[in-house]
């Protein structure tokens, strides 16, 4: 049986997890940002494709922290439209969670 967790608490979730920007180098990337939106993210932080955000293995390079244990986005204000949308307890948040041995939350 897979253990769960509530999905909110009074610190959210994700910074004690960052399993989603650590669980595909083809995830973190970029879909429906405008050409202004993407300027703000430093030229370092994108990948050599500019689609997504570079990444060291399957690690989002923006990513801050030790996944599991206290994470945070390094450019969280700018952050591409598909980190926006990924909630903590949705399906994405669940596979990235299982993927790293951490329960799923609900």
């Amino acid at each position: 049986m897979t253990e769960t967790l509530p999905a909110t608490t009074a610190e959210s979730p994700c910074q004690a997890c960052g399993a989603c920007c650590s669980y595909s180098s083809n995830w973190p990337r970029f879909t429906v940002e405008d050409d202004a939106a993407l300027e703000l993210i430093p030229a370092a932080l994108v990948n050599d494709r500019l689609s997504g955000m570079r990444c060291e293995g399957d690690r989002c390079a923006a990513l801050r922290g030790e996944v599991g244990k206290a994470t945070q986005c390094g450019i969280y204000p700018i952050r591409p439209e598909v980190c926006r949308t990924c909630m903590p307890g949705d399906a994405e948040c669940g596979m990235a969670r299982l993927r790293h041995g951490l329960p799923v939350l609900i």
